[in-house]
């Protein structure tokens, strides 16, 4: 993670023991890390576990550079690659979050004597400060409101055409964008760093005549922050309000490392309402196994992964195989057909008709059109009811199918 903040790791100090309310590591040990910045000339110290305003500033006191933890280094992260105004607002709000919940304490220690990471806040009150930061929290969640309202706009569009929405979820760097631009045949942004998309790309695929929205959306990590989980809600509603997830796994990894990666996109999922949507497990990047090695990683996670799909996204291996079994997963498509009289209005209709249906039969007759077509259940609703209100007709026959691979050249 530090280096996908693009900083270069000078020295690393363990400890396993009881927090210190001073210093998170005892006195001991941070005498150690004094000598170590000393040695080693570092500009900064990160620390894995989540710091109190207090240890920052005493461990700043003591070693003379800034000090942050995780959740700050995530912010870093996430601020380099922000490219899109909800990302950049959703990254402020989240900072902003965890700023608000130490403003007191932090004014109070910045007030003392300036310190690397607490430098600027001498002249504020704490209330001055405090109410300052929650005007800024307000004004940015009014921003993502629009911007939500807008997005609830092009969901609510998308369900009128038809469409059912496939995203794909997964640990970052997992190989989500490239097994996106491999679907929709699309140049997305691919990076080896942390967290390159941040934001929601959504494209139109079709797999054997049956159309679907792909969305790819920003990836998981390990604890997460609750705060940072809250901020990209919106993003991540695409997630919650899909017909199926492609969860992506990076199966080249460790085996220990891939179950520990799958159980936190599992537990994330869950987290975000999600948890109930059919998943389809993707094990990626098998390019860079060797046969061997992929059957001992099935092995591995046999039970916890019954049936998975492993695929190459960057070299296109079995994509077929994933879009079929896609394809099984949202299975539930109704087969109807109606009749209506031929006029004007009806003419319209029908070419509607098959700009958000599978259309699979079309006859004229004497003054009438009979039209066999093939779309998800609620949809093929709405067209019942427009049928009925618009040319006094009626879906003359319905049954449910399995999706079914057609030749479109047949």
């Amino acid at each position: 993670m530090a280096e996908s903040a693009e900083y270069t790791i000078v020295g690393k100090i363990e400890q396993v023991r009881k927090p210190d309310p001073r210093y998170q590591i005892g006195k001991g040990k941070v005498e150690e890390l004094a000598r170590l910045v000393k040695e080693k000339k570092a500009q900064k110290i990160i620390f894995d576990n989540p710091l109190k305003p207090v240890q920052a500033y005493n461990l700043a006191k003591v070693t003379g550079v800034e000090t942050i933890d995780r959740f700050q280094l995530i912010l870093e992260i996430f601020a380099r690659r922000a490219t899109t105004t909800e990302a950049k607002l959703q990254i402020q709000l989240a900072r902003l979050r965890y700023e608000l919940t130490r403003a007191k304490e932090k004014v109070k220690l910045a007030r003392k004597e300036e310190q690397p990471g607490f430098m600027g806040l001498g002249t504020y009150e704490v209330d001055i400060y405090y109410n300052a930061v929650k005007r800024q929290i307000q004004s940015i969640r009014r921003k993502l409101g629009k911007i939500r309202r807008k997005r609830l706009l092009h969901r609510k569009r998308r369900i009128e055409l038809g469409f059912q929405l496939i995203s794909l979820a997964g640990y970052t760097n997992a190989g989500k964008s490239s097994l996106f631009n491999a679907l929709a045949e699309e140049e997305t942004r691919v990076d080896a760093a942390l967290f390159t998309t941040l934001s929601t790309t959504t494209r139109l695929v079709e797999f054997s005549s049956k159309e679907f929205l792909l969305t790819d959306t920003v990836g998981f990590i390990d604890r997460l922050p609750l705060t940072l989980i809250a901020a990209f809600h919106s993003t991540l509603e695409e997630t919650i309000y899909s017909d199926l997830i492609l969860l992506v796994v990076d199966v080249s990894e460790p085996a220990s490392l891939v179950e520990k990666k799958l159980s936190t996109c599992l537990e994330t999922i869950s987290q975000i309402g999600a948890s109930g949507i059919p998943t389809v497990i993707v094990l990626n990047k098998i390019d860079l196994l060797s046969e061997t090695e992929l059957q001992q990683r099935l092995e591995s996670l046999k039970e916890r992964v019954p049936y998975p799909v492993a695929t190459s996204a960057v070299y296109k291996t079995n994509l077929e195989l994933l879009k079929q079994e896609i394809l099984k997963k949202l299975r539930n498509y109704v087969q109807a057909s109606l009749t209506i009289p031929l006029t004007s209005e009806s003419m319209s209709f029908i070419s509607w008709l098959f700009n958000r249906t599978d259309v699979k039969e079309l006859k004229y007759t004497a003054g009438s059109a009979h039209i066999v077509f093939q779309a998800i259940p609620w949809f093929v609703e709405k067209v019942k009811k427009r049928v009925e209100k618009e040319f006094n007709g009626k879906l003359e026959e319905i049954q449910t199918i399995r999706a079914q691979r057609r030749n479109k050249n047949a």
